[in-house]
């Protein structure tokens, strides 16, 4: 998967990072700011995203696209699609042109509206990213396992570098009995859950 990263991709990941990186640099307020996952994490979900069973592949939280590029190589390899979600209308603009440039668009549907909303429209996950505002991650953890399919996963951005915020859902996911969750130090650390 990551030999046949095309060009275009190439260059736009590394665009979205260059502006990320200012962004975290001169203080971009949080709305505005890109705050996207380090290549490593990006990787890393592309690799458990090509391995996990059939059935939707989403994401909460688009930001500029730059994740949704990861997993679309996974759906690319696979034949899937994956469904992200932004409430930003900024983000949305940002995204729609980095999934035109890279011509991902026929492996990435963009929806432009709360997944909260919509999550119920979804009967069986094999794959979800959630990196969205933190307040947010308890009641999506609520409506996405219960939909993921056996063997399904649930990947949470920032369990470490938010943990004080995120500790009441992270303590919920380690006692949960419908799936078997850990917190992998990577990038700003990935909560894992796998349905059982």
């Amino acid at each position: 998967m990551f030999h046949d990263i095309p060009s275009a991709m190439i260059e736009r990941m590394a665009y979205l990072e260059e502006i990320d990186a200012g962004d975290r640099e001169d203080g971009t307020p949080r709305m505005s700011c890109l705050c996207q996952i380090p290549p490593e994490t990006g990787q890393f979900l592309a690799l458990l995203a090509a391995g996990a069973p059939e059935g939707a592949f989403v994401e909460i939280g688009t930001s500029a696209g730059y994740s949704a590029l990861w997993l679309s190589i996974a759906c690319r390899a696979r034949g899937a699609v994956l469904t992200t979600f932004e409430v930003l209308d900024e983000k949305v603009r940002l995204a729609q042109e980095t999934f035109r440039l890279c011509g991902v668009e026929d492996v990435v549907s963009l929806v432009a509206d709360d997944a909260r909303r919509r999550l119920a429209d979804f009967s069986d996950i094999a794959f979800c990213f959630l990196d969205a505002e933190k307040e947010v991650y308890a009641d999506c953890y609520e409506a996405v396992v219960p939909k993921l399919v056996p063997g399904g996963l649930l990947v949470a951005d920032n369990a470490i570098n938010h943990r004080e915020t995120l500790q009441p859902m992270l303590d919920r996911a380690r006692t949960d009995e419908r799936v078997d969750a850990l917190i992998v130090p990577i990038g700003k650390g990935e909560l894992v859950c796998r349905r059982i």
